[in-house]
Protein backbone atom coordinates (compact mmCIF):
# COMPACT_ATOMS: atom_id res chain seq x y z
CA UNK A 1 0.00 0.00 0.00
CA UNK A 2 1.43 3.35 -0.67
CA UNK A 3 1.91 5.52 2.28
CA UNK A 4 2.10 9.38 1.86
CA UNK A 5 3.73 11.87 4.42
CA UNK A 6 3.12 15.06 3.99
CA UNK A 7 5.41 16.40 5.95
CA UNK A 8 8.87 16.60 3.91
CA UNK A 9 10.88 18.39 6.52
CA UNK A 10 10.75 15.80 8.85
CA UNK A 11 11.11 12.79 6.42
CA UNK A 12 14.05 14.78 5.32
CA UNK A 13 15.65 15.28 8.67
CA UNK A 14 14.87 11.43 9.25
CA UNK A 15 16.19 10.41 5.96
CA UNK A 16 20.09 12.20 6.77
CA UNK A 17 20.02 10.95 10.51
CA UNK A 18 19.35 7.61 8.62
CA UNK A 19 22.03 8.27 6.09
CA UNK A 20 24.69 8.70 8.57
CA UNK A 21 23.70 5.49 10.32
CA UNK A 22 24.56 3.54 7.21
CA UNK A 23 20.48 2.67 6.84
CA UNK A 24 20.41 3.38 3.53
CA UNK A 25 17.51 1.66 2.37
CA UNK A 26 15.40 3.00 5.32
CA UNK A 27 16.11 6.29 4.26
CA UNK A 28 14.70 5.56 0.92
CA UNK A 29 11.71 4.59 2.38
CA UNK A 30 11.46 7.08 4.63
CA UNK A 31 12.11 10.16 1.62
CA UNK A 32 9.55 8.02 -0.94
CA UNK A 33 6.66 8.63 1.39
CA UNK A 34 7.23 12.53 1.37
CA UNK A 35 8.18 12.25 -2.39
CA UNK A 36 5.19 10.57 -3.50
CA UNK A 37 2.82 14.06 -2.52
CA UNK A 38 5.20 16.44 -4.19
CA UNK A 39 4.91 13.68 -7.70
CA UNK A 40 1.37 14.07 -7.37
CA UNK A 41 1.19 17.88 -7.15
CA UNK A 42 4.16 18.05 -9.89
CA UNK A 43 5.66 20.42 -6.77
CA UNK A 44 9.46 22.08 -7.83
CA UNK A 45 11.31 20.02 -5.02
CA UNK A 46 10.18 16.57 -6.33
CA UNK A 47 12.82 16.35 -9.25
CA UNK A 48 15.91 16.73 -6.08
CA UNK A 49 14.14 14.65 -3.70
CA UNK A 50 13.87 12.00 -6.23
CA UNK A 51 16.81 11.69 -6.66
CA UNK A 52 18.07 11.35 -3.10
CA UNK A 53 16.33 8.74 -2.76
CA UNK A 54 17.96 7.21 -5.76
CA UNK A 55 21.53 7.87 -4.00
CA UNK A 56 20.15 6.28 -0.93
CA UNK A 57 19.75 3.18 -2.90
CA UNK A 58 22.59 3.32 -5.10
CA UNK A 59 24.37 3.54 -1.77
CA UNK A 60 22.70 0.47 -0.31
CA UNK A 61 23.65 -1.78 -3.50
CA UNK A 62 27.66 -0.66 -2.50
CA UNK A 63 27.19 -1.29 1.21
CA UNK A 64 25.42 -4.96 0.14
CA UNK A 65 28.71 -5.32 -2.46
CA UNK A 66 26.22 -5.73 -5.11
CA UNK A 67 28.14 -6.28 -8.60
CA UNK A 68 28.11 -3.58 -10.54
CA UNK A 69 26.98 -1.22 -7.54
CA UNK A 70 29.49 1.05 -8.59
CA UNK A 71 28.91 1.20 -12.02
CA UNK A 72 24.91 1.80 -11.04
CA UNK A 73 25.49 4.27 -8.78
CA UNK A 74 27.39 6.37 -10.94
CA UNK A 75 24.55 6.30 -13.16
CA UNK A 76 22.03 6.88 -10.75
CA UNK A 77 24.34 9.94 -8.98
CA UNK A 78 24.73 11.68 -12.97
CA UNK A 79 20.65 11.85 -13.04
CA UNK A 80 20.53 13.19 -9.26
CA UNK A 81 23.53 15.90 -10.54
CA UNK A 82 21.20 17.28 -13.25
CA UNK A 83 18.90 18.40 -10.04
CA UNK A 84 20.75 18.83 -7.62
CA UNK A 85 20.56 22.70 -8.59
CA UNK A 86 17.14 22.38 -7.44
CA UNK A 87 18.56 21.86 -3.42
CA UNK A 88 18.98 25.50 -3.11
CA UNK A 89 15.21 25.86 -2.99
CA UNK A 90 15.19 24.68 0.96
CA UNK A 91 17.90 25.10 3.47
CA UNK A 92 17.25 21.58 4.40
CA UNK A 93 17.53 20.14 1.37
CA UNK A 94 20.49 22.26 0.71
CA UNK A 95 22.23 20.92 3.30
CA UNK A 96 21.63 17.35 2.57
CA UNK A 97 22.94 17.53 -0.88
CA UNK A 98 26.08 18.95 0.81
CA UNK A 99 26.46 15.76 3.06
CA UNK A 100 25.31 13.30 0.33
CA UNK A 101 28.11 14.91 -1.64
CA UNK A 102 30.45 14.52 1.35
CA UNK A 103 29.26 11.12 1.74
CA UNK A 104 30.08 10.30 -1.49
CA UNK A 105 33.45 11.62 -1.34
CA UNK A 106 33.88 9.31 1.30
CA UNK A 107 33.26 6.21 -0.88
CA UNK A 108 35.09 7.06 -3.74
CA UNK A 109 31.28 7.59 -5.90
Amino acid sequence: MLKMNYDLQDALANYLELLHLERYFDAHEVLEEAWHPLRLSNDKLRHPVKGLINVAIAFEHIKRGKDGAYNKAQRVLSAYERHKSSCQESKILAHICKEVDRLRATKGI
